[in-house]
């Protein structure tokens, strides 16, 4: 069997190829090269340090190394559906869409021209069979599970992939690098969006599409305008602190209207709802999901689940919370879980 490991400096990734190439597989490493920015920024992925750190691991355990360079599937892929996004006045998930399109799609398939039989990723999550259906499970370590990111698998992928951190803990992981005297056992986790290194967004948006976003006015629920804002792409829902703005009692950013470009500003309560419609949904659990069933559900990365009613209909499905939830932000990804077990998700609108 072989086996094509991405490898992306990180120790995740290069214990990852270890424990794949100690059952027995035949393995190649490849960095996948997706952005040609700040070559060394601090706390990110895709730099030139990351490919020597991935290069030195896979020369230290004797397999093949490649860079594959795919900046321009990366562009249209995440960078373009990011600034999209931003502009329809969403907030998006770049890691989510890096994931679908590049990992599991693009990787994948250079995985298949080179004969190899399954791609390995350092990823904090689980695979299993269950009834000719592959599952995917949240990790062992729920502190490092990254099972969110991971919905848009198909079987097909899940069925050609290996998780092999997926029972070990982030300290677990270090100790094998540690003994295996790989030079990254103690490097710092990449944090922010590899292309937005120093977490201006908004000026990276500008940057690539050549647009100055104009201001306009901050307005609440009765259209009394509460001052002026800096450009829409700049908010997101949610947001109370760098408003620039002087009120008598805290406000947030409730809604971002792009048409007439106005951002709604509202008490915290008017951040709770019940309801959401999300979209481009993939089910893992089945082939057709239940007309009705119940569930967790996780709107954004770090919160908890929590529990509500599901009503798919085609490509649309409609999820009712038990209890309300804060600040549901259109563009983001609603998983949904059974136990451990991730059944699908999707976007929300």
């Amino acid at each position: 069997m072989k086996a094509l490991i991405a490898m992306s400096g990180g120790v995740d990734s290069s214990v990852a190829a270890y424990l794949i190439k100690q059952q027995g597989y035949e393995c190649m490493g490849a960095t996948m090269r997706l952005y040609e920015g700040t070559d060394e920024a601090e706390g990110t992925c895709c730099s030139l340090s990351d490919v020597e750190d991935a290069r030195s691991v896979a020369v230290r355990l004797g397999m093949p190394f490649y860079v594959f360079n795919f900046t321009a599937d990366f562009k249209e892929a995440v960078i373009d559906r990011f600034v999209a996004a931003y502009e329809r006045g969403e907030t998006p998930n770049p890691c989510i869409d890096c994931n679908r399109f590049l990992k599991f799609d693009r990787f994948y398939r250079r995985a298949r021209e080179l004969g190899c039989d399954v791609i390995v990723t350092g990823h904090y999550a689980q695979i299993e069979q269950r009834e000719g259906r592959w599952l995917l499970k949240k990790a062992a370590d729920l502190t490092k599970d990254q099972s969110y990111v991971l919905y848009s698998m198909t079987q097909e992928q899940l069925a050609h992939t290996r998780f092999p951190l997926g029972g070990l803990s982030k300290a677990e992981t270090r100790r094998i690098a540690e003994e295996q005297g790989f030079l990254n056992a103690h490097k710092r986790d990449s944090q922010d969006i590899c292309f937005v290194p120093d977490g201006d967004y908004a000026a990276v948006i500008e940057q690539m599409t050549g647009k100055t976003y104009p201001a306009g006015p901050f307005v609440d629920r009765d259209g009394h305008v509460l001052g002026t804002h800096k450009g829409v792409i700049r908010y997101t829902i949610g947001q109370r602190k760098g408003l620039g703005l002087s009120l008598k009692e805290p406000m947030y950013v409730c809604e971002k209207r792009v048409n007439d470009n106005t951002v709604l500003l509202g008490k915290n309560e008017e951040l709770f709802q019940r309801e959401l419609t999300a979209s481009a949904f993939n089910w893992i659990a089945w082939e057709t999901p239940p007309t009705e069933f119940r569930c967790k559900a996780r709107i954004r990365y770090q919160q908890p689940e929590t529990d509500a009613t599901v009503y798919p209909a085609g490509d649309t499905v409609t999820i009712v919370f038990d209890e309300p939830q804060r600040a549901i932000a259109k563009g983001q990804s609603v998983v949904l879980y059974d136990g451990d077990y991730v059944l699908g998700g999707g976007i929300i609108r």
